[in-house]
């Protein structure tokens, strides 16, 4: 797709910083940049070299604006395939929306969100999922993310997704071949070559997918509920992993009433930690709607933390929400264990089937237990990260699921000694499905649809 728009924006962050970026990309792209840079040497960046860095002013007329470096990146050897000049300047705001206004006024066009990159994908610098994986490592939230994001964005993915559909685009071919010329090719013992190429991308599939809940949780954080009776400590739980007063806590009954929400990074996990308010049968109106937001929250917890009054007897609000924690991740911190401890343990730990800790939001004792329980259930249990493939992108799996779903069909097929020009509609779906995942079978409304949500200047 050629593209002839000179496109400009601000590629450095928001806010005051020592040096900010003003990208330009396009075919005019030198030339744009050549009318408001006056170099050093009073040499034109036209003539110079791909890959070379100049120091000059940016000038409005005979008015300078800023002093500035200007790397100069001549097509195809550049992030979008095209010409581009990239502008640093001082990082003030007022600087840079004075030096993008004058690119603007010489000829370039203000960029759309994630432009640069979509005019990389379109221009074969990228495949869709690299450049959906460029945007997945700037939001990155922790290491697994971070490191997902980078294997992404080096082509793990892509790399297998052109195996799959390398062998499968293979039998498609052999099989219109073979019906259209049978007196050369031969489709005698064809079946079990097919379904070792079955047996083996359905297995490959299959565990892409599986990883997606890991990758979710990788890519997006572990949502952890806080739950307990009203004055458990839930919210004084809060602000020792935060390590700062969020929340409000009171020697009064029924304080929390809504959830608060807060993001901890745990060796190199990211916790978007809830604090709901406490459970319990209650005729306040205003707080059983939060008891009941408290219960919605757990449904879709991916780790619940159930604080307990070590100081009293469990009660029908405590086995409520052991009930609630039933079939979810869930630890169960006794607090209070400062002052003395009534719960019998070992009989909460046979009923709950889950770990207890003994804690003291009072003194901070068992906050270093707590944590490193949680290390070691997402480290060395459900998410722990390797060089693995981990699909973290909700796109990548429906189209991961219907490719399943057509392999899945012909292997129905052939084991039924269906005909084999019957295979060949299941298997293309199958490659198209994959085709998805790295845009090469892409409608124009979802690649703008997905740029869209990129941030200026990428």
């Amino acid at each position: 797709m050629k593209i002839t728009e000179t496109i400009a924006a601000i590629s450095s962050s928001a806010g005051n910083s020592g040096i900010g970026i003003i990208r330009i990309s396009g075919d005019e792209a030198i030339e744009v940049a050549d009318r408001v840079f006056k170099s050093h040497k009073n040499i034109r960046l036209k003539d110079v070299d791909s890959h070379t860095v100049h120091y000059g002013h940016i000038v409005d007329g005979d008015k300078i604006i800023d002093q500035v470096l200007v790397i100069v990146l001549k097509n195809p050897h550049s992030y979008t395939g095209e010409d581009t000049v990239e502008i640093d300047c001082h990082g003030g705001m007022l600087i840079l929306k004075k030096v993008l206004e004058l690119v603007l006024k010489n000829g370039a066009k203000a960029a759309e969100p994630g432009e640069f990159t979509k005019r990389a994908f379109l221009n074969g610098k990228l495949d869709l999922s690299q450049a959906e994986a460029v945007m997945d490592l700037i939001n990155s939230k922790n290491n697994f993310a971070l490191d997902s994001s980078i294997n992404q964005l080096r082509g793990n993915i892509s790399e297998e997704i052109k195996e799959l559909r390398s062998s499968i685009i293979y039998h498609i071919a052999f099989i219109e071949s073979a019906l259209d010329d049978p007196e050369h090719i031969s489709l005698d013992g064809y079946e079990d070559e097919i379904n070792e190429m079955l047996n083996d991308n359905i297995l490959r599939i299959k565990k892409m997918i599986k990883s997606f809940d890991n990758g979710k949780i990788m890519k997006e954080g572990v949502k952890t509920v806080i739950l307990g009776k009203p004055n458990a400590g839930k919210s004084s739980l809060l602000n020792l992993m935060l390590g700062e007063e969020r929340a409000i806590v009171t020697d009064i009954e029924g304080t929390t009433r809504d959830t608060l929400e807060e993001n901890i990074n745990l060796g190199g996990i990211s916790l978007k930690i809830i604090d709901t308010a406490g459970i319990r049968n209650t005729d306040d109106k205003v707080e059983q709607i939060g008891v009941n937001k408290a219960k919605d929250m757990a449904k879709d917890a991916d780790l619940i933390i159930f604080v307990a009054d070590g100081s009293k007897e469990l009660d029908d609000n405590d086995r409520d929400i052991i009930n609630i924690i039933e079939d979810k991740p869930a630890i169960i911190l006794i607090n209070k264990s400062d002052i003395n401890t009534v719960i019998d343990i070992d009989a909460l730990k046979e009923s709950s089937k889950r770990d207890v800790i003994l804690f003291s939001a009072k003194e901070g004792h068992g906050i270093d237990v707590l944590e490193d329980k949680i290390e070691k259930m997402f480290y060395s249990g459900k998410v722990t990260y390797n060089d693995q493939i981990y699909i973290t992108n909700a796109r990548h799996k429906e189209a991961l699921d219907n490719a399943y779903d057509s392999l899945c069909r012909v292997k129905e097929s052939v084991d039924a000694g269906m005909p084999e020009d019957f295979y060949s509609i299941d298997l293309m779906d199958a490659y198209e499905s994959l085709g998805l995942i790295i845009g090469e079978s892409v409608e124009d409304d979802l690649v703008n649809e997905i740029f869209s949500k990129f941030c200026m200047g990428k």
